[in-house]
């Protein structure tokens, strides 16, 4: 009988965390839960993967996600003793041809579970500056096509009305569209024939759909994925010379990590926007520094927290336009902020005036943010013991629900029926409990 080799390299890392056989096993169970995939793993297991026994290759993601999130930085499979899979690419693709690649395992229904979707990875590798400018030397031209500032203005114009479309009616109407069109017209654009002015300004373009398209997933739960499209905004944004989009990116990314309640991972990835815009202009130190402030204030960092969110209150009274459509910040995001940093420093009721702020200041476009958040609202009303109140902010909320497709508005719908379930007694919270339960019925 073959005699199994301890896994001295997991052994390391299981004696680092601190854990229990149990808690580690509880942790591996969660990340799976989080990506769709829920199991029952108990301790014995975990003694069975430290004395040497292989596990499948999709828990083997899932066991180095545990310990990365445990010991707040990436885990190579390596350092986990985990060979690398044996159908892995010898090379790294390019730029271009990891988008092609990547919009086609996302429109391709069959191949969408090869992209991990539902899972948020903190062992990420997200690239730096010098390195996403290097990225520039990836994209080779030399197609037959041609391509010119008309297709580089198309494909902005696509970008802003696919952002109208997520606004107004959510990120699951808008994402597929968005996907194909990458994969259709903007990957084949990047590598045909062109000026340089052309090319870059192709790249920045290509780089704010990117973008967008990973905010997308993220307003559907598909966190695995939007970290991907987030990498590929960064990659293009360097090989632009485009700050503006890779600042906003990493922001995008914070806000990712901070609501999914990883705090300390957002607090990185904000600093790394705000140390890469160091020429920012006051809304975009905003914008920044709001950010910061949320980050710092969920890692417990009062000092900090509000230190930022002062700065962003000061750059805010700076700030003299609306600046660009994708991506903007105004005072309703920053009464969100504001909202966000009390909440997490234990002041709910000051929370509550400040999300009320931001939901009577948001402009009507945003119908998707204002199902999510008045949402949001209710729940912290109810919280405070408010359930009149609460119940009638859910009826707005509800009222608009039904327009828009959105997995973090269907959540919050969810949340909103199991939180009023005990109090039938009430009329109000009865009336809307019912009504409820018919819409997500339809």
């Amino acid at each position: 009988m073959a005699v199994r080799t301890a896994n001295t390299e997991l052994r390391r890392l299981f004696t680092e965390s601190g854990w229990t056989f149990d808690q580690c096993a509880r942790a591996v169970n969660r990340v799976g839960t989080e990506r769709g995939t829920p199991l029952r793993y108990n301790g014995s297991a975990v003694h069975h993967w430290l004395g040497g026994t292989m596990p499948r290759e999709p828990v083997r993601q899932l066991i180095i996600e545990a310990f990365s999130r445990r010991l707040n930085r990436p885990i190579t499979r390596g350092e986990a003793g985990f060979p690398d899979p044996v159908d892995q690419a010898s090379e790294p693709m390019g730029t271009v041809e990891g988008l092609i690649e990547l919009g086609r395992m996302d429109v391709d229904p069959s191949r969408r579970g090869l992209l991990g979707a539902g899972l948020f990875s903190v062992a990420l590798t997200v690239p730096g500056w010098p390195d996403v400018v290097a990225r520039a030397d990836d994209i080779q031209k030399g197609k037959t096509a041609r391509v010119g500032m008309n297709d580089v203005h198309m494909v902005t114009a696509m970008t802003e009305r696919l952002s109208d479309l997520d606004d107004e009616f959510g990120g699951q109407y808008a994402r597929p569209m968005a996907a194909s069109f990458l994969l259709t017209t903007v990957a084949p654009a990047l590598k045909a024939d062109s000026s340089e002015s052309v090319s870059q300004a192709m790249r920045s373009a290509a780089s704010d759909l990117c973008y967008l398209t990973g905010y997308m997933a993220v307003d559907e739960g598909l966190h695995g994925l939007a970290q991907r499209y987030y990498v590929k905004a960064l990659e293009l944004a360097g090989a632009a010379q485009d700050y503006l989009t890779y600042c906003t990116t990493l922001r995008g990314m914070s806000v990712q990590a901070v609501d999914l309640g990883h705090g300390a991972k957002s607090m990185r990835l904000a600093d790394a926007a705000a140390a890469a815009s160091p020429q920012a202009g006051p809304r975009m130190r905003a914008f920044l520094a709001g950010q910061q402030a949320h980050a710092a204030a969920q890692t417990g960092d009062r000092t900090n927290a509000l230190r930022y969110l002062r700065e962003a209150e000061v750059a805010m009274e700076r700030a003299e336009s609306r600046g660009k459509a994708l991506g903007s910040y105004d005072p309703a995001s920053l009464h969100y902020h504001i909202s966000q940093v009390r909440y997490e420093l234990g002041d709910h009721y000051a929370a509550v005036e400040a999300l009320r702020e931001s939901d009577r200041t948001r402009m009507s476009v945003y119908r998707r943010s204002r199902v999510h958040r008045r949402g949001l609202l209710a729940e912290r009303q109810l919280q405070l013991g408010h359930l009149e109140a609460a119940c009638e902010t859910w009826g707005l909320a509800l009222d608009e629900y039904p327009l828009v497709k959105s997995g973090r508005a269907d959540e919050r719908m969810r949340r909103m029926v199991a939180l009023l379930r005990p109090y039938q007694k009430n009329a109000s919270a009865r009336n809307l409990y019912e009504r409820a339960r018919q819409l997500m019925t339809v």
